[in-house]
């Protein structure tokens, strides 16, 4: 039996949380806990009124007796559990977003290429309770993916999604910050210098050399400046006792960040 008595209202699983459920460092799954239903998997299963009331960071044994781990879902778990149909922008590439775009508490950030609303899920996730996500998704297919995941994890009330054509101009002006991740960019960047704050942050998020060329270019052509461009490697550690080292699969490339901050053109004598 698990006391719960000295655990805050939200370290306590409800009926209609959501969970993360680990069994090991490959097979974790996001699911809400639902009163009266059950969660299968090839280890067996357990009944969710067996965890409600109790706090996150439990450890419950199946039907089979293998041990899972049950925790509160972070953002990096919400990024990468979340269906998709297209490449997501990965938690290492997100959390640099998030730092040199500046975006915190309180934030307005517009977003171009909303797709499965992974990364936009984030954006919202850091943004609340007083900030707003205005992300722009012309594919009908990734409107609907994105609008109902957004929706599952109860965010939706920190986004507006709009079916719109991003080239052809952004509704919001003083954001501040803008995240890009499309293929043609350079086609946005003017309207983007429009819609920013002074000094507000531009985050584009491209795969190939020849994109950061025409993006860098596109910059410098519409009065941005502390252009910087970034590319991170990740590569997990295998931790198994006494054999302790490098993984030999690893993340490698999956795009370049660049990052500008928006000029203002005032002449100072």
């Amino acid at each position: 039996m698990i006391a719960t008595d000295n655990y805050p209202d939200n370290d306590t699983i409800n009926d209609g949380s959501y969970v993360l459920v680990v069994l090991n460092e490959r097979k974790r799954w996001l699911t809400k806990a639902i009163k009266g239903k059950q969660f299968q998997t090839h280890k067996g299963f357990f009944k969710f009124d067996d965890i409600i009331g109790k706090p996150y960071g439990i450890k419950i044994l199946t039907s089979k007796n293998a041990p899972l781990y049950i925790f509160k879902p972070i953002p990096s778990d919400l990024l990468s559990q979340v269906p998709h149909s297209s490449q997501i922008i990965y938690p290492k590439d997100a959390g640099l977003i998030l730092l040199y775009g500046g975006i915190s508490p309180g934030s307005k950030v517009i977003e171009a290429g909303t797709g499965s609303g992974a990364l936009t899920s984030i954006l919202a996730n850091y943004v609340r309770p007083s900030g707003h996500i205005y992300t722009y998704e012309i594919r009908e297919d990734a409107y609907k993916t994105s609008m109902k995941n957004i929706e599952n994890l109860e965010l939706i009330q920190y986004v507006t999604i709009k079916k719109q054509d991003a080239s052809l101009g952004f509704d919001e002006t003083n954001a501040d910050s803008i995240v890009l991740d499309l293929g043609d960019p350079w086609q946005i960047i003017h309207h983007a210098y429009d819609a920013l704050r002074a000094s507000g942050s531009l985050s584009i998020f491209i795969p190939t050399y020849n994109q950061v060329e025409k993006v860098i270019k596109k910059l410098k052509e519409s009065y941005f400046g502390d252009i910087i461009g970034i590319e991170l490697i990740e590569r997990e550690i295998q931790l198994k006792p006494e054999a302790i080292r490098p993984k030999t699969r690893m993340i490698g490339h999956t795009g370049f960040i660049i990052f500008a901050r928006k000029m203002v053109r005032v002449e100072i004598e």
